[in-house]
C-alpha cells in the first residue's frame, strides 16, 4: 500500500490542537512538507517544532483568522506566491460552532458558522486546486461531524452547517474527479479535544451532573465505550490525502467507534 507523500505539500486548518494538530503530525510522519494554518501565531510557532522533520522538509506557517474568509484565503494566495509553492493536500478543519438548540439560535451565528466553515472552505480550494490539477494530484479532506448522517441533540448550528458542507463537498467531488482531485469528508465522533471537554461541561451544567457522569453516559452509546483519540482521526484523514486512496472520492467516512446508527 502506498502512503509515502514525499514530494506532496499539504495546507492544515486548525493546525495547534486537537485533530488538525495530529493530522499535520501523522502527514509529515508519512513524508509530506506542512503549512500549518490557524490564528494563533505563537501556538503556531510551537507545533511547528513538534512536526517530524526527515528527507530535507521544511515545514512551515500562515496566520490567520477564519472569521474572515476573504483574509485568509488571501494570505494563503500570498504564501504561495511569495515562496513558489503549490499544495497537493487541503485539510479543511476549523472549530465547531457553539453548542445549543437550534430554536434558541440567533442569525448571526449561522453566518459566522456559515463563514468559518463552508466560505473558508471554498476559498481555500478554489486557491488551491489550479495546482493540484497542474500535479495531476489533489486531495481536499474536509473534517466535519457525523451530525450529517444522524444530527446530534443541542448541536443545531453546527448540525445545519456541516449539512451545508458535506453536500458542498460532494458536488466538488463530481466535478473535480477527472482531474484526479478527490474530496472526502472525514466524520469524527466523540473525540479527546477542547471541543469535547466543552460540550461535556455544558451539558454537565444544563443537567446538573457531574462532568464525569456526563462523559461515561456519552461512551456508554459508543460500542467501543471510548472516546477516539485525535491520532486515530488523523490517521484516517493521512489515509484519504495519500496515493493509496485514488478511488475514494464523495464520502461521508465516520470514524466514531461504531455510535453513529446508520451505515
Amino acid at each position: 500500500m502506498n502512503l509515502d507523500l514525499s514530494n506532496k505539500h499539504a495546507l492544515v486548518g486548525g493546525a495547534t490542537g486537537g485533530i488538525g494538530k495530529a493530522s499535520a503530525i501523522e502527514l509529515a510522519s508519512l513524508g509530506a512538507r506542512v503549512t500549518l494554518l490557524a490564528r494563533n501565531e505563537e501556538k503556531l510557532k510551537q507545533c511547528l517544532d513538534e512536526l517530524p522533520k526527515g528527507n530535507g522538509q521544511a515545514h512551515d506557517f500562515i496566520a490567520a483568522d477564519f472569521a474572515e474568509a476573504e483574509s485568509a484565503a488571501e494570505k494563503v494566495q500570498h504564501h504561495m506566491l511569495q515562496n513558489g509553492i503549490s499544495y497537493q493536500i487541503l485539510i479543511n478543519n476549523t472549530g465547531g460552532p457553539p453548542g445549543g438548540p437550534i430554536t434558541e439560535a440567533a442569525a448571526d451565528e449561522f453566518r459566522r458558522a456559515f463563514e468559518m466553515h463552508l466560505i473558508t472552505a471554498q476559498l481555500l480550494s478554489r486557491a488551491l486546486i489550479p495546482g493540484m490539477r497542474l500535479a495531476g494530484y489533489g486531495r481536499i479532506i474536509n473534517v466535519i461531524s457525523t451530525s450529517v448522517k444522524i444530527p446530534l441533540r443541542g448541536l443545531g448550528v453546527s448540525n445545519t452547517i456541516r449539512g451545508a458542507v458535506a453536500n458542498w463537498s460532494k458536488t466538488m467531488a463530481n466535478e473535480l474527479a477527472a482531474d484526479r482531485i478527490t474530496v472526502n469528508n472525514v466524520l469524527p465522533g466523540a473525540t479527546l479535544t477542547g471541543r469535547l471537554e466543552s460540550i461535556i461541561q455544558s451539558k454537565a451544567k444544563a443537567g446538573g451532573k457531574s462532568t464525569e457522569e456526563v462523559s461515561e453516559a456519552m461512551k456508554s452509546i459508543i460500542p467501543m465505550k471510548r472516546f477516539a483519540s485525535a491520532g486515530e482521526i488523523a490517521n484516517a484523514i493521512a489515509f484519504l490525502a495519500s496515493p493509496a486512496a485514488s478511488y475514494i472520492t464523495g464520502i461521508n467516512l465516520p470514524v466514531d467507534g461504531g455510535r453513529t446508527g446508520s451505515l
